[in-house]
């Protein structure tokens, strides 16, 4: 692993304080910074900082390794402002899908934790190390590209077939697209024109 670059180290940091803090008072955080759908709680700024809370010890030890695996090298190829830029437009992709899907579904339960960010993060690592190898559970050695497959795959299993798992899968998916949009709009392919870096 390479060693833990400043914006990643920021996010852990903010991460597990937040979380630690949430936890000690009884999670008062939740009513004005977790997702919330429309019509409910919803406040604006929630579109982000519903990434900082997580629900369980497991939830944020899970995100927060993700994150370090592969926030850090990317950090380390694209630099800390082009890094930050990526992971928030993950996490507000993530964000609006999970609203639509609310709607539709017409669920009124909050969302947290920084799941979309992170998988914003697997796609572009599996895009631009496609052949790295990673030890899927620390054992199962696979190639990134078909394990951010199997992911989405997963995912969009999950949330079309498995109703109610209390898992937001479609904003996962949804940190996925913002992470594949956000690399297009960089390199200047559609649906944003002929930009060039």
């Amino acid at each position: 692993m390479p060693p833990l670059p400043p914006v990643t180290q920021a996010l852990l940091l903010a991460n597990v304080g937040i979380f630690f803090l949430d936890s000690l008072l009884g999670h008062p955080l939740w009513m004005w910074f977790a997702l919330w759908p429309l019509g409910t709680n919803f406040m604006p700024w929630q579109l982000v900082t519903y990434a900082f809370l997580h629900g369980s010890l497991w939830h944020l030890l899970f995100n927060m390794l993700g994150l370090w695996m592969f926030g850090s090298e990317l950090e380390h190829v694209w630099r800390g402002r082009r890094f930050l830029q990526f992971y928030f437009a993950s996490v507000l992709a993530a964000a609006l899908t999970q609203i639509v899907v609310s709607i539709v579904l017409g669920s009124t339960s909050p969302t947290v934790g920084a799941s979309g960010g992170l998988f914003g993060l697997l796609l572009a690592f599996a895009m631009l190390f496609p052949n790295r190898t990673i030890l899927l559970f620390f054992v199962i050695p696979i190639r990134a590209k078909y394990l951010v497959t199997l992911f989405g795959l997963y995912e969009l299993y999950q949330g079309v077939w498995v109703m109610n798992s209390g898992v937001a899968h479609f904003a996962h998916l949804g940190g996925m697209l913002g992470g594949l949009l956000m690399l297009r709009y960089w390199s200047g392919r559609p649906p944003f024109g002929n930009r060039r870096r």
